[in-house]
């Protein structure tokens, strides 16, 4: 018994980890299609974060600075995607697509002379708690861009179910006419919104050439903005159950690895494709309710606003 707990506890750590990028990248976007905008991009974003921060780690020593700058550069790109959509009405999936392919392919350019550097990382953990058995190596020593995700989830769901401000949002992504004949600028909501969620995207981007794997590979984030896009969704648009989607998507990544590592007669190439499957199985079933989804789904999602109309 004892040595099954000793084997889970490093699971547990290990999906918690995996899942924070995820968990970061989708409470962004989740913002984002609150306020009626969907973002495609969120792929090449992380790319472009992950390299950016990489590059500033490396050149000055400080993975603070790293993440600063990771979540700068998504920032920026994410604000091109709101003056292309929000101001000149471009089409928010075509836009979203360009942006991601454009990420892919400069970050794959930037990162020629940063492949086969790599971190160091530091032990981290909280003291005292990390000392306890079992939970300690399992839930308290994370690194602390873990728990201000965490912090991060409750501030959005306060911020958008406890505040005026973030009643206002909500009602820009339900009804931006309404929301502007009241006097709401909603425009300018929108690219808060859509900055906001570049930023998170960024820090996602940053923690996983930081933290998860502390390097530069082209590619490395490896669709994970994919999956980041589809947990809003499969948490019908509440930030709490963003976080359980992100562990659960962490954990299956982590079974898979731990599957090859075990041996298991199944080829790797197979093992890998299984938390994409069940990103896509879990879509699936959660599509057969059409009304569930039209419920918590904001009504403009994906649409563009002209006050001239």
């Amino acid at each position: 018994m004892d040595n099954l707990l000793l084997t889970i506890a490093p699971l547990i750590a290990a999906s918690i980890n995996a899942g924070t990028p995820l968990m970061l990248a989708a409470l962004g976007l989740l913002v984002n299609e609150k306020a009626g905008v969907v973002n495609l991009g969120a792929e090449g974003m992380m790319l472009v974060s992950a390299i950016t921060g990489f590059a500033v780690a490396v050149n000055t020593g400080s993975p603070t600075l790293g993440f600063l700058a990771g979540a700068g550069a998504s920032m920026v790109l994410s604000g091109f995607f709101a003056w292309l959509t929000v101001w000149l009405g471009t089409n928010q999936y075509a836009t979203g697509l360009a942006l991601s392919l454009f990420g892919a392919g400069a970050s794959t350019y930037i990162g020629l002379k940063y492949v086969g550097n790599s971190l160091q990382n530091g032990r981290f953990g909280i003291p005292v708690l990390e000392d306890i058995p079992v939970l300690g190596p399992a839930l308290f020593r994370q690194h602390p861009m873990v728990y201000l995700s965490l912090l991060l989830c409750l501030a959005i769901a306060w911020f958008l179910y406890r505040t005026r401000a973030g009643l206002v949002l909500r009602a820009v992504g339900e009804s931006p006419a309404s929301a502007h004949a009241l006097g709401y600028p909603v425009r300018r909501i929108r690219l808060a919104a859509v900055l906001f969620g570049g930023a998170c995207c960024g820090l996602a981007g940053a923690f996983l050439s930081l933290v998860y794997t502390p390097l530069w590979v082209e590619g490395m984030v490896a669709g994970r903005g994919w999956i980041a896009l589809a947990l809003t969704t499969f948490a019908t648009w509440r930030p709490a159950r963003v976080v359980g989607g992100a562990y659960l998507f962490g954990g299956i990544t982590i079974l898979t690895f731990h599957a090859q590592a075990l041996g298991v007669p199944i080829a790797s190439q197979l093992l890998s494709m299984l938390p994409y499957v069940a990103a896509i199985v879990v879509l699936v079933l959660i599509s057969s309710n059409a009304n569930y989804i039209k419920l918590n789904m904001p009504a403009s999602l994906g649409k563009n606003f002209n006050p001239g109309n």
